[in-house]
Order: structure tokens, then sequence, then C-alpha cells
């Protein structure tokens, strides 16, 4: 828009000075260059990211046998893509998750039982890829906190209204 008015303004001002019209062109040229260098280094990238590499066998086919199928669909939905972070890797369409749902869907095919694979991914990326974390030394104070705040908040909850009945 700034560049539009610099145009208009450009042809229309013959006793404008030349100095202060190559002002502000090279301000908004200096702006564009801004613009293109903030994309080269952010969306470029980005944009190339992904592989050219084919997708896995089974990363978006479903097992022949239908209880094989949901026994694997229910173990994607409840282990954390590690690319998007907020979605299971049945929800999301990144590479890495593609290959995780192929590996799953292989290994349930295979016949080894969900909670197996579930380990073997544990042991492999860590606690946090899976959404039904384990109680283990790490993560008690995770299961423990709530239980211990809720009791402080209701043991002063209690003082609290003994001291209006009296």
């Amino acid at each position: 828009m700034k560049f539009l008015s610099f145009v208009r303004g450009f042809a229309a001002s013959r006793e404008s000075n030349w100095f202060t019209r190559s002002r502000e062109a090279a301000r908004i040229l200096s702006s564009l260059g801004a613009a293109l260098l903030i994309f080269g280094i952010v969306g470029l990238p980005a944009a190339l990211a992904d592989s050219n590499m084919p997708k896995a066998a089974l990363a978006d086919t479903q097992l022949p046998d239908p209880k094989q199928e949901a026994a694997a669909k229910a173990l994607m939905e409840s282990v954390r893509c590690l690319v998007c972070q907020g979605q299971s890797i049945a929800d999301s369409d990144a590479e890495l998750a593609a290959d995780m749902r192929a590996m799953i869907r292989d290994r349930v095919q295979k016949g080894e039982k969900p909670e197996d694979i579930r380990r073997w991914l544990i042991a492999r990326y860590g606690d946090w890829v899976s959404y039904k974390p384990v109680l283990d030394a790490a993560t008690a104070p995770l299961w423990l906190a709530p239980l211990i705040l809720i009791s402080v908040g209701l043991w002063l909850a209690r003082g609290r209204f003994r001291r209006r009945r009296t």
C-alpha cells in the first residue's frame, strides 16, 4: 500500500525534490528486503522440511484384520506425535508420525501385544511419547501433586469455615 502511494505521489508531484523521493524509495526497498530475508530464514526451511521419500507401506493403510486394526488404532491414539507434540500419531500428518503408525501396524500384524509395543516406544522415545504415563519414581510427583494440593485446599477451607461459625 505504501509503495502505491509512493508511486502516485512520485508521478503527481513534479515540484518535490528528488532527494525526498529517493529516501522514501530506499525505505520501502529496505522494508521489502527485510521481509524477503525473514521469509528466507523462517519460511523457506519450513517449506523444504518434508522429504521426497514415499510414505511407509502401512502408514495410511489399514490392516486386513479388523481386530488388529482396532488394537493398532487404539495404541496410535495414545501415542504422542514427537513433531506436533499436541496431537496423537493417529491425527498427525508429520512424516515421523506416519513412520510410527507404520511401525505400530507392522508389529501388531506380526502378533505383538499393544502393551509390548508401548513399552518399546517408551524405551525408544522416552516417557513423554505416551499419553498414558506410568507411575514410577520420575512421574510420582505429577501423580501425587494434585492429590496433595486438593488435600491442602480442603484443609484450609475447613479451617476457614470453622472460624466463621465461632
